[in-house]
């Protein structure tokens, strides 16, 4: 059995400048039989992250808490608590904060995420 608490994983600020907890990844749990890896990630108001995109993975992006805009492939949408993003893969994405409070995501890939796979972008 894993059972992890979100707040005892360390935050760490992602090549995408997005503020992330990894809560699970199959790399780093011999049991977990996975494809995905599932990560805890925020933006604080006004921050948003770098356009990036996974070239073979897709994502999944559950909004927890907050508001903002959502940015795939030139496509603009606001989002908010309670909605579901997928993001294919290959698609340059990013997101921005646009609320009064912490935009907090919760975010799997599948497969799970790779360095090799990330490609990070300037804006």
């Amino acid at each position: 059995m894993l059972i992890r608490d979100v707040g005892t994983t360390p935050v760490f600020t992602a090549g995408d400048r997005t503020h992330l907890r990894e809560l699970l990844h199959p790399k780093n749990e011999p049991a977990c039989t996975n494809r995905c890896s599932i990560a805890h990630a925020f933006l604080r108001p006004g921050e948003a992250s770098l356009p990036h995109r996974l070239k073979t993975s897709a994502e999944t992006y559950y909004i927890v808490t907050g508001r903002g805009e959502m940015h795939i492939e030139g496509e603009i949408a606001g989002v908010r608590a309670g909605q579901v993003v997928f993001i294919p893969p290959g698609a340059v994405q990013w997101i921005e904060n646009t609320g009064e409070g912490d935009l907090v995501i919760l975010a799997v890939v599948d497969p799970a995420w790779r360095g090799e796979d990330e490609e990070v972008f300037s804006r």
